[in-house]
């Protein structure tokens, strides 16, 4: 058996997802339909429905905004500790540098 190849990355707006979301919910068609029905990966398919399902409180979890803030919490982290690494280096420096 041969590999498959992988898909390339896409992105999709929030209104399509909740579209998608909306006809999982819906219950006329499976999670498996309605991904093979709009050419997306089932796997997408069942994270969108189960973030959708976090944001409406209906199952525990980060909702989306939770998550949007930690992810820039964590850019900011990141970029706090190059700064503090650039300033020791720094230190480091002027201290060898005046003796």
């Amino acid at each position: 058996m041969g590999k498959r190849k992988a898909r390339p990355r896409r992105s999709f707006t929030p209104e399509f997802k909740a579209e998608i979301v909306e006809l999982c919910r819906r219950g006329d068609r499976s999670v498996g339909q309605v991904a093979k029905d709009f050419d997306l990966t089932e796997t997408a398919v069942r994270d969108w429905v189960r973030q959708a399902q976090v944001d409406a409180g209906e199952r525990d979890g980060l909702t989306s905004s939770e998550r949007e803030e930690l992810a820039a919490l964590r850019r900011e982290n990141r970029r706090l500790r190059e700064d503090v690494d650039i300033l020791k280096r720094a230190t480091a420096f002027f201290a060898t540098e005046t003796r």
